[in-house]
């Protein structure tokens, strides 16, 4: 018994820490503009040059706050 490609590559996707938008927007099942906007609510945005990354830990504790419980 394998694990398909898909498989794993899920998994190591699901397992970064920094994303880009479309990676995060595509990962948390959102559009890329409502992605953008929460993460710099979240202020987990990290800017090098012209490159812009997302700590995946930061927003998912940010999207907590939204919780209802």
């Amino acid at each position: 018994m394998g694990y398909a490609r898909k498989d794993v590559e899920k998994a190591k996707k699901a397992s970064k820490k920094f994303v880009r938008y479309k990676e995060g927007a595509e990962k948390y099942s959102m559009g890329l503009t409502k992605f953008q906007a929460l993460a710099k609510e979240a202020k987990a945005v990290y800017k090098i040059d012209k490159l812009a990354l997302v700590n995946c830990e930061i927003f998912e504790d940010y999207l907590e706050t939204f919780h209802i419980a």
